[in-house]
């Protein structure tokens, strides 16, 4: 591993590391490199929802059991750990914000929201007043100067690639921000843990969304927003009322299973209309978006943001499980757009749009957006005098 830039001026003893230890392997072998290294480091974990029960299960990421694996390795490590409560913070800009989006008819990525705002905002702020030279995460990403500032690109495991969750990542943040994991592979760094003896070396990896420990998110946002989840119609995109529905926040854009619906054909969820409580859907090809207006970018390549980059050539990545496709970036007056020659489906508004310079495995990101509309979808039209309801399964 290549710690080069931990330390630039100074010795490794004499240059203090925090390192965001969530208790999995990853930030374990992160601290343990940087230990083995010299450096003066600190583990902070962060607990950021109630750590009862519900969240005591495999996969479940920083439930109570993460906090005491972590606290683990550094006692282990001989490094001193501590356990920042930022509950409040977390449930204010991620938990309820993840609420509001779905029940607007989009689909959130918390994750995002957690590391643009907890992790490399509020937990960048500690390590500096902690005295840090850097923030060391166990992220899957690369981060390299070039040309006198600090650039992000993909790992060289593809497959364990956090581009997609780290895009909103700022010039400033990524100067402080260390990972030293990008340039190995998960085999390695499993290699490495049992090198250390880390008690976490052989502990299953996190999947869950931490505060939805079942995986059902309906019943998370029916608890923070009572009353608030409202049935309505189900509806072909041709005006046909098909049935009816318990909430739009039970569906999600592409969804094909668990509609009710007995039609004789497939129909997928094209859209979610959250002002009129109806859930849109028809054939597969009404999937097929081709443009995207994004929100809230970050622009992570050379120069501004402005027009002067309307019309250039990149890659999108419209989720985290799907490979960059060829993509145009559209910069004017109304914003930021993406233009996708092949198109792509089951895009919903709320996701992340990451740009890339190629579709290389190490390709560069270039930042991305929120996804806000995306266009190429059939218009709903007026209900026809016809509205009887189609057979229910």
């Amino acid at each position: 591993m290549n710690l080069d830039g931990f330390a630039p001026n100074a010795s490794p003893a004499d240059t203090r590391i925090v390192v965001a230890m969530s208790g999995g392997v990853d930030s374990s072998v992160v601290a343990a490199l940087l230990a083995e290294a010299g450096y003066d480091v600190v583990g902070v974990t962060l607990q950021l929802y109630d750590h009862g029960e519900a969240t005591h299960r495999s996969g479940a990421c920083c439930a109570g059991r993460d906090i005491h694996d972590a606290r683990r390795v550094a006692e282990h490590l001989g490094i001193p750990h501590y356990v920042l409560d930022f509950e409040a913070r977390f449930r204010n800009a991620v938990i309820e914000s993840f609420a509001d989006s779905y029940l607007s008819g989009e689909t959130p990525v918390p994750c995002i929201a957690c590391n643009q705002t907890v992790k490399f905002s509020d937990l960048m702020a500690t390590a500096r007043e902690l005295g840090a030279a850097a923030l060391a995460t166990g992220h899957y990403i690369e981060t390299r100067r070039v040309g006198g500032r600090w650039q992000m690109f993909r790992p060289v495991d593809a497959e364990r690639d956090q581009s997609y969750f780290l895009f909103a990542t700022t010039p400033e943040q990524l100067a402080f921000a260390r990972f030293p994991l990008g340039a190995m592979s998960k085999a390695e760094t499993r290699a490495l843990a049992h090198r250390f003896s880390l008690p976490v070396a052989d502990k299953a990896d996190s999947q869950d969304i931490c505060f939805v420990p079942t995986g059902r998110y309906a019943d998370v946002i029916e608890r923070l927003r009572p009353g608030a989840v409202e049935g309505g119609e189900i509806v072909h995109i041709d005006g046909r009322v098909l049935g009816r529905h318990d909430g739009i926040v039970h569906y999600t854009i592409g969804q094909r299973r668990g509609l009710g619906l007995s039609l004789g054909e497939p129909l997928y969820v094209v859209r979610l209309d959250a002002s009129a409580h109806r859930v849109v859907v028809g054939p597969r090809e009404a999937l097929m978006v081709h443009r995207l207006t994004l929100r809230e970018p970050n622009w992570l390549g050379d120069g501004p943001l402005d027009a002067r980059l309307d019309g250039l050539e990149v890659y999108a990545r419209v989720r985290s499980t799907r490979p960059p496709a060829p993509a145009t970036l559209r910069v004017g007056r109304d914003g930021v757009a993406v233009e996708l020659p092949a198109g792509e489906t089951g895009v919903a508004p709320g996701q992340a749009c990451v740009l890339y310079d190629s579709g290389e495995p190490r390709a560069r990101v270039l930042g991305g957006g929120f996804i806000d509309a995306a266009s190429g979808l059939r218009a709903l039209e007026t209900p026809t005098a016809d509205r009887r309801p189609a057979a229910v399964a």
